[in-house]
């Protein structure tokens, strides 16, 4: 029934449930609901009315104005009343508030008055959410047995909603012996929170893990709002970081590979993602192109960047011949290599608190006395579990590696999991062919720690440690370079020499 007082649907069920149509999408706005309510009635000898839990679900999917439930007496006649709808959050963490009436006759309730009043309550929390920057969400994680580190899991996710524009009202974590196969988090936990994010007006569910096309599909019959998993997170900031061509091109084909399984499932979750956090770059047409168009884009910009490879193999022979030694900066994303190469060569490159500020690589020149110079490439930070379609798409970029006489690899060794993190990035090294190229280890971020434990964790891993925003510190990295370079430079000049008097 409508606010006018006009019914729109009516449905029958059987014994066990009623099974409602398709009532179409929820009103635009903050704290608007549908502008439906549902009255439901059943027969029961008891003439009690009890509110289900398939009520309380179709009250906060559907967004409905209320529920109301008539209990009917064997007789026919209508009995105890039950009236159910959605309170803003609170103190008490109360939902929902249900009351109960002898018999419908006795439910007194102005309900046009009543629900523009709870509208301009949801809508008045909505603007306070809206005053804090970023779209309001709900970060949900799965903690299993084998995760090594919650505390960090989370923060990392944080930090990833963060750099993403998305500000994270609530955060529920789960514990679970495994991930549930179909939900992720349970059937009766995606109720809670789908109750939950209704209550904060938010639309936007973030789940920490990465879910196959078949969670995604059950998670987004359950619910009306947005969902989107930890690739697809990380995907939209690469999607936003993206300035050159050579990103464009690259992110574009990771959403595609990403998305080509659950376009063809043809999930009402991916009519949802056209724009908006997760729903950046290819854009709407291309979101929901079939399976044969996407696999054409594919193999295009396969093309494309496979050329984009054969430009930069050509900039990087010249380098080659002019014998300058080049050096790769890699690490953990938002370890600090982009403020390391601008302390170093007195650039202007971006450099931001974020997670991914850097997408495409930045060569600059580092020069010496005598003459002697290197050139410095910083690359796209790294992260555990990056996604494969990822890794494949910026293979062409981290191909800047390859011909590098060396690699720094940076650390932000104010970080408790820095051990875990060196593991990361070696382990993504391996996975492009360069794990057994030369490193330099370098501590950044010892201004952050302890002096002295700074200098012994240094000295632990053979590392060097330095505050990148601090040149004087930097020093030592420096003549770490020129020895370790022009040394060997000293060597392969002295080993030509060598084959040609043969």
């Amino acid at each position: 029934m409508n606010r006018n007082g006009q019914v729109e649907h009516l449905a029958v069920g059987d014994a066990q449930r009623v099974y409602l149509p398709d009532i179409g999408r929820a009103r635009v706005g903050a704290g608007r609901f549908r502008g439906l309510r549902l009255i439901r009635t059943f027969i029961t000898p008891t003439r009690k009315v009890e509110l289900s839990a398939e009520d309380i679900t179709d009250l906060s999917k559907l967004r409905l104005d209320a529920v109301i439930s008539v209990a009917v007496g064997p007789g026919g006649y209508p009995a105890e009343t039950a009236f159910a709808y959605l309170v803003p959050d609170n103190p008490d963490g109360q939902i929902y508030q249900l009351d109960k009436f002898p018999n419908p006759a006795e439910v007194d309730v102005d309900f046009e008055h009543f629900i523009l009043e709870l509208e301009a309550e949801f809508q008045k929390k909505a603007e306070d959410t809206v005053k804090v920057a970023g779209q309001p969400a709900m970060l949900i994680l799965v903690a299993t047995p084998n995760m090594r580190h919650l505390e960090v899991e989370l923060a990392e996710m944080q930090e990833l909603c963060r750099t993403a524009g998305v500000h994270v009202v609530e955060t529920v974590v789960q514990k679970r012996s495994q991930i549930h196969p179909k939900y992720a988090v349970g059937h009766g936990k995606i109720e809670e929170i789908n109750l939950r994010a209704l209550q904060l007006d938010v639309d936007l569910l973030i789940f920490g893990q990465d879910l196959h096309p078949g969670q995604m599909r059950a998670i987004t019959n359950e619910t009306e709002l947005k969902v989107i998993d930890r690739t697809q997170l990380i995907l939209d900031i690469f999607a936003q970081h993206a300035t050159t061509a050579d990103g464009k091109l690259q992110v574009e084909l990771a959403q595609l590979k990403y998305n080509l399984p659950r376009l063809s499932s043809k999930n009402t979750g991916m009519s949802r993602l056209t724009g908006g956090i997760g729903g950046r770059g290819p854009g709407e047409t291309k979101l929901e192109i079939n399976r044969r168009r996407a696999n054409d884009r594919i193999r295009q910009l396969q093309n494309d960047i496979e050329k984009l490879s054969g430009q930069r193999q050509l900039r990087r022979s010249r380098r080659t011949k002019s014998d300058v030694p080049v050096v790769g900066i890699v690490g953990y994303t938002n370890a600090g290599k982009s403020t390391l190469l601008n302390q170093l060569t007195n650039s202007q490159v971006l450099s931001e608190d974020k997670l991914f500020a850097t997408l495409v690589p930045t060569s600059r020149r580092l020069r010496f006395p005598d003459e002697r110079e290197l050139v410095l490439t910083d690359t796209v930070g790294f992260i555990h579990d990056l996604p494969q379609d990822l890794v494949a798409a910026f293979k062409a970029t981290l191909e800047e590696l390859e011909d590098a006489d060396l690699l720094l690899h940076v650390v932000d060794m104010a970080e408790e999991t820095c051990e875990d993190r060196i593991r990361s990035v070696n382990k993504i090294l391996e996975e492009i062919g360069i794990g057994k190229k030369e490193q330099i280890l370098v501590f950044n971020k010892m201004d952050k720690v302890d002096p002295r434990l700074a200098r012994a964790f240094a000295n632990q891993w053979d590392a060097v440690p330095i505050s990148a925003l601090e040149r004087q510190t930097t020093l030592e990295l420096i003549e770490v370079l020129e020895r370790k370079l022009f040394r060997q430079s000293k060597e392969r000049d002295f080993r030509s020499e060598m084959n040609s008097g043969d």
